[in-house]
Formats: structure tokens, C-alpha cells, sequence
């Protein structure tokens, strides 16, 4: 490898910069949703079906970000959207299954899922991790409580009534402070000015912010200014973090095309899995990424003495996800014709939208990263209209709308003389 010369798009952060052992999930921890019913072969079930989430929805962003960051949350997303999925039914539930590959039995899916929360937010922990769900229903618009006693014993999401109709910037105001405490103040304003309105009744969040230092650290000292080349082929300056430790092994594989590393954080339970073309395209390596190759991948590493150059970077990336979702294929969702009846009983919402935000940051002493994700449902209000029917003589002003300046008068008594 060409130490000098890195290239923008070809370091490939994997499943949101952190890759979660599978083996982490079954250990003992201090238990808060109910996971009774979980097994080591269930949750891998679920974190298989979010990986294949993470590189198809990565499939679609590549093409259409095609010289841009890209940074996403695939468990976040997958997490309010499975929140939202269990109010789902028939075609519509059929679809997001389809997408999330959320598996359909609710006895391998509720408790599988709860037993991963559980595992994120364990304390006395050597890195900081921790995911939070909530609903917010506008006052009055009444949950299943099946469905409200499931988000609660299975997602942990608390339930707040908000006033989108009466005072739609306020809650959103109420909105984006949850989630900027839940981040650390890493994600603001997930949800941006007009977005809920008076015919807003639920919206649904996840968020997940995490923390780590690296095991082995890299020293400031070695820092320098490098080249790098961009996905666009423009050579920049960047700050390059140096890692020559002689006594030091990482993880390590390589194949004909690409370089395999992976770098530990501190408590060895979460670590960062980056691909690195051997050419400066990394397109050699986007068009055959899927979980199964990264679990291949995985298994080739072996500890191995290596210097490692890594650029310093920090970036936000930003998502306004129903056009996606539904090209991927949940078009209905988006319709008034979807079927959320489970949330409500009686149905008439539907998903308006998805808005995905996240951060990342890495430097010499680890990796900062954090998510949100907000799913906007809407129904149809009913609209008394008003009427203004000029049946009767009437007076009309012609004026100069600013300063109310008046060009003309006049008064219409007969329209037909």
C-alpha cells in the first residue's frame, strides 16, 4: 500500500463503524426489556437480518451519493421501523418484512430484539454505548394498548402526547431535545421546522449514540499532514494518524483486491472493520459486499504486525428516507392505503416520513458516533371549510399589497349591468 496516498470512499466503515460481536450479545448482563424466550441462534437472526438492511440500503446510497460520505445507522433505522412494523398488517407489514427482513415470528423477533437492547445499554461497561426508543402521539389519538404494552416490554419505548396541533414547533422542540440528550448533543434538530403539522398523530424514535477509545492508541506525535486522493480523483491535505508499533497485532486478512483490519476498542466486545481496495476504486469492492462476505472476511483475520495510516475524520450525514424505503420496496407504508391498525385499531395512518441523521467522528484516542431516526405518521384530517360565496353586492379594493396603498375601489351591485 502506498502509504502516502489514501483515497477518499475506499475506507469502508462497516455496519456504522462498529462491528458488535454476535458472542458480546449472550453474555450475562443486567436485564431491563424482556428477553425471556432470546437464544444465542435468535439474535443472530436479528443482527443478520440488520446487517443485510445495512449493505442493501448501502447499495442504494452509493450510487446515489456517489462522490459523498456516507454514514448511517442500520440498527437505528431498523429498530424504529420495527417498532413501527409491529402495528403493521397485511400488505403492509408484508413489505416492510420484506425490506427489514424483520423475521415474522413475533416469538423469535420481540425478545430477540429486546435481549440486543438489553446488551447495548449494559452497565459497567469499558466504552460508552447506550440506545433509547420513544413514541409521541398527539393528545387525544389513542394507542392500542397491546401494541403500546409490546414497544414497552419489548423496545423499551416510552410513550409522551404531544400537541402537533395545537403547538407543532413546541413538540418538535420537545422531539429534538430527547434526541439530543440521548446523543450527547451529537445529533440536533432531527427533525427540521413544518415537518409536523396538524394532521401529525405519532412519531416514533430511536436513538444511539456510542463512545470508545482505541485498545492500542495512536500517538498525536505521529500525526502529519498526508496526501489523499478523492473518490473524485482530487489530491488533499488530511491529518494522518501513524500506528508502528512493533510489539503491536491487529486483525488482519487480504485477498486479491482488498486489505482486511480491525481495529479493537477498549473492553474487546466492539471494534471498527475497514476495507481498503488495493486500487484507489473502491468500487472493485462495493459491488460484492454482503454479510456473508464480511462474515468470510472475518473469519480469514488473523493477529498480524502491520502499520497502520488512517486519516482523521469527522462528518454528519443527513436522510430523508421515504423515497428510498419505498424503491426498495415498501411503497405502501407511504399511502393512505397502509394497514397500521395494530397501533391504533382501526387504521387511516401512514408513514409521511423517515428522517435519519448520525455523526461520526475518529481521531488518535478512538470513536465518537451517534444516530437518530424519526418516523412521522400522519393521518387525514377532517377540514371544515369555510365558504365565501359573493351572491349579494359586495365592495372590492384594488391596493398595493405592501402598504396597503388603495389603486382602486369599487362596489358590485348588478354583475350583469
Amino acid at each position: 500500500m502506498n502509504k502516502k496516498n489514501l483515497t477518499k470512499g475506499t475506507i469502508t466503515i462497516v455496519a456504522v463503524a462498529l462491528f458488535i460481536s454476535i458472542s458480546g450479545y449472550v453474555k450475562q448482563s443486567e436485564t431491563k426489556l424482556d428477553d425471556k424466550g432470546s437464544t444465542s441462534k435468535g439474535v443472530k437472526a436479528v443482527v443478520n437480518a440488520n446487517n443485510q438492511f445495512a449493505f442493501e440500503l448501502y447499495s442504494k446510497y452509493k450510487k446515489e451519493y456517489k462522490d459523498e460520505n456516507i454514514f448511517f445507522s442500520p440498527y437505528s433505522i431498523s429498530v424504529a421501523l420495527t417498532m413501527t412494523y409491529e402495528g403493521a398488517k397485511g400488505q403492509t407489514a408484508k413489505e416492510m418484512e420484506s425490506v427489514f427482513h424483520i423475521p415474522k415470528n413475533a416469538n423469535l423477533r420481540k425478545p430477540n430484539f429486546a435481549k440486543i437492547i438489553n446488551e447495548l445499554n449494559k452497565k459497567n461497561k469499558k466504552y460508552k454505548l447506550s440506545t433509547a426508543n420513544a413514541l409521541w402521539p398527539q393528545i387525544g389519538f389513542q394507542l392500542l394498548k397491546e401494541y403500546q404494552n409490546t414497544i414497552k416490554s419489548y423496545y423499551g419505548g416510552k410513550v409522551t402526547c404531544l400537541d402537533y396541533a395545537g403547538n407543532a414547533e413546541k413538540s418538535r422542540q420537545i422531539i429534538n431535545g430527547w434526541v439530543e440528550d440521548k446523543t450527547e448533543d451529537k445529533i440536533k434538530d432531527l427533525i427540521p421546522p413544518d415537518v409536523l403539522g396538524a394532521n401529525t398523530v405519532l412519531v416514533l424514535t430511536n436513538a444511539i449514540y456510542f463512545k470508545g477509545t482505541w485498545a492500542t492508541q495512536f500517538d498525536k506525535k505521529n500525526t502529519r499532514e498526508e496526501n489523499f486522493t478523492t473518490s473524485s480523483g482530487n489530491t488533499v491535505k488530511v491529518p494522518v494518524m501513524r500506528l508502528t508499533d512493533e510489539d503491536a497485532k491487529f486483525n488482519y486478512a487480504e485477498t486479491k483486491d482488498l486489505q482486511i483490519l480491525e481495529l479493537p476498542y477498549k473492553g474487546e466486545e466492539l471494534s471498527m472493520l475497514i476495507l481498503l481496495p488495493k486500487q484507489s476504486d473502491v468500487n472493485v469492492i462495493e459491488e460484492s459486499i454482503t454479510t456473508e462476505k464480511i462474515s468470510e472476511y472475518r473469519n480469514n483475520l488473523q493477529k498480524t504486525q502491520i502499520d497502520i495510516y488512517i486519516p482523521k475524520f469527522k462528518f454528519e450525514t443527513k436522510y430523508f428516507m421515504k423515497k428510498t424505503l419505498a424503491e426498495m420496496g415498501m411503497p405502501t407504508a407511504f399511502r393512505p392505503g397502509a394497514d397500521f391498525s395494530g397501533i391504533n385499531g382501526k387504521g387511516g395512518i401512514w408513514i409521511d416520513k423517515v428522517i435519519h441523521q448520525a455523526f461520526v467522528e475518529v481521531n488518535e484516542e478512538g470513536t465518537e458516533a451517534a444516530a437518530a431516526t424519526a418516523v412521522i405518521m400522519i393521518e387525514k384530517k377532517m377540514v371544515i371549510r369555510k365558504k365565501f360565496r359573493a351572491d349579494h353586492p359586495f365592495i372590492f379594493i384594488i391596493q398595493q399589497k405592501d402598504s396597503g396603498n388603495i389603486l382602486f375601489l369599487g362596489r358590485v351591485s348588478d354583475p350583469t349591468k
